[in-house]
């Protein structure tokens, strides 16, 4: 759900998705197993959603505070390459990425849901937000989507970016 005072010129001005990882892709949940392994899962609304995003010419981004393997598993899944793990910095890995890719931050939306998360939502053109995102995310946020983490926040937001283009979920899976 958008903000008041959001417009789709502004959406449709957007070029790269960056997110975080925990608790927006995830529901924040952690397994360990008896072994030490550690398992977490990702919704398939999200993986299509990201998946779509890239089909329709977004940049896409992994920006995570964990330095976890599974979020290179992910990443390799969806052909994602730009991945920062064990980032302290979310602001600046948002701003080294827009420097790489040659954009400038309001052309980049940051999905996150904890204050780790705020410095890069407070630079980013589109701070986004799941449904169960800390109360000072939710307030930074200019788009919160009506599902929870990890259980379809992140597709929500790709339909909502792909709709500002005139873009249907079809369209960007048929590109």
């Amino acid at each position: 759900m958008l903000k008041a005072g959001l417009q789709k010129d502004a959406l449709a001005g957007i070029k790269a998705l960056a997110l975080d990882v925990d608790g927006t892709l995830t529901d924040g949940g952690l397994w360990w197993g008896v072994n030490g392994e550690e398992m977490k899962r990702f919704c398939f609304a999200d993986v299509m959603g990201v998946s779509l995003a890239r089909r329709a010419g977004y940049r896409i981004a992994l920006i995570s505070g964990e330095d976890s393997p599974l979020v290179d598993r992910f990443a390799q899944k969806l052909l994602i390459q730009d991945v920062t793990k064990g980032c302290r910095d979310k602001a600046a890995a948002l701003s080294s990425f827009a420097d790489r890719h040659g954009l400038a931050l309001p052309e980049i939306c940051f999905m996150g849901d904890d204050v780790n998360d705020l410095p890069a939502l407070l630079v980013a053109g589109l701070a986004a937000a799941p449904a169960d995102a800390r109360p000072e995310v939710l307030a930074a946020a200019g788009f919160v989507s009506s599902r929870p983490a990890g259980n379809g926040a992140v597709r929500e937001l790709v339909d909502t970016l792909l709709k500002a283009r005139d873009l249907t979920p079809q369209d960007a899976f048929r590109l």
